[in-house]
């Protein structure tokens, strides 16, 4: 029996709707599997941080113009990187990348209302309320090349995984002055806390260790702004907070992100730290490579599921999966120690990326285009 050249996609979130646009911008048919009901999907509380890059790819996927239409974007065009009770801060800016924007900000569920549109508007099958597990697997190979598992966390039985022992506390704040279009990442001895431009406010996204969190949650507003206030310092004065949300931080990853006519993409293959804001950026560069890939074996007469053809995707992304989980993984050593030539090292380090233009420009490019700097 032949198998279709069509791809079972599992996860109807941001990233499993970008692959199965990508997937159709090639000619390649994807049914969309996903167990929640589609209004529910929508309803994601997160806020995204997309790198310049990742807005290319979603400009090829027609998905950018309805967020500029919308005025869900809020644009990111220097990013403050600091650390508290030391010497030696930095600054990039778009101007020295010679770019309108380093980033956008965007809320989830505007991202996911346009890419569900633009799927509703093609002839991609998407099925909800069908929940996929390892028991049916079988029965989806048979009607499909491979599987495309790209949604939810890493399966902590088949990762590599560590535990940050820290929770994210998320909410929008207010600030006295207007946001200027700059984000913030502060690290202090307690965890990151980083400060995104989104509307005419902040969202606000704070590490907090495991067992403060309970006491976190449940401080009224008044006394949240408060600790905010102590852990971010004064460069900003906050007049206002949201209700808040919170999810724990840790690192997943699979060793290899495909198998027997399977793969895996964005939090499915690698769950990290949001610190720097990579996750859904790195997420989005898994599509694209993937879809490419694609592309190119369908072109030349190849089957999707060919193991030569995983194999190539998977060193193809080999450098940024393991870039990026390393730079995640080290920010959060580095900074989140208290050892005093430690303190001292990434204040000297914070010092180099303000005074040497050269090297600032290339943490930036790895920023928005990931390890190849595409």
């Amino acid at each position: 029996m032949t198998v279709p050249q069509r791809i079972a996609i599992v996860g109807g979130g941001p990233a499993g709707l970008a692959l199965a646009l990508a997937l159709h911008r090639r000619g390649i048919a994807g049914t969309v599997f996903e167990a929640r009901n589609r209004p529910a999907v929508q309803r994601d509380a997160r806020v995204l941080a997309l790198s310049h890059g990742s807005v290319q790819m979603l400009e090829w996927l027609g998905a950018w113009q309805p967020l500029l239409a919308q005025r869900a974007a809020t644009a990111i065009r220097t990013i403050h990187v600091s650390h508290r009770g030391g010497l030696g801060r930095t600054k990039m800016t778009a101007a020295e990348l010679g770019v309108d924007a380093l980033g956008h900000v965007v809320p989830a569920q505007a991202l996911i209302a346009v890419l569900d549109q633009l799927v509703d508007d093609t002839d991609i099958i998407y099925r909800d309320c069908v929940q996929v597990g390892a028991g049916e697997t079988a029965d989806l190979l048979r009607d499909h090349a491979l599987i495309a598992w790209a949604e939810g966390a890493v399966d902590p039985r088949l990762a590599q995984q560590r535990n940050y022992d820290q929770h994210a506390v998320l909410c929008t704040a207010q600030v006295e002055q207007a946001h200027g279009h700059v984000a913030w990442e502060r690290f202090t001895d307690e965890g990151p806390v980083a400060l995104l431009p989104l509307g005419a406010e902040y969202a606000v996204v704070l590490a907090c260790a495991n067992h403060e969190l309970l006491e976190c949650m449940a401080l009224d507003d008044l006394a949240f702004l408060e600790r905010l206030q102590n852990r971010f310092g004064t460069r900003l004065r906050f007049t206002g907070v949201s209700a808040r949300a919170s999810y724990p931080l840790g690192l997943r990853w699979r060793a290899s992100p495909v198998a027997p006519r399977q793969v895996w993409l964005g939090n499915a293959a690698q769950t990290l730290h949001p610190v720097a804001g990579q996750g859904f950026n790195l997420a989005l560069r898994d599509v694209w490579q993937f879809a490419e890939g694609a592309a190119r074996c369908v072109a030349a007469g190849q089957d999707l599921a060919a193991p030569e053809v995983l194999r190539t995707y998977a060193t193809q992304r080999e450098l940024d999966r393991r870039g990026v989980i390393g730079f995640t993984d080290t920010l959060i050593d580095t900074f989140g120690t208290r050892f005093s030539p430690v303190k001292h090292a990434r204040g000297a380090g914070l010092l180099a990326l303000d005074v040497v233009p050269g090297l600032r420009r290339f943490v930036a490019r790895r920023m928005m285009f990931g390890a190849r700097n595409w």
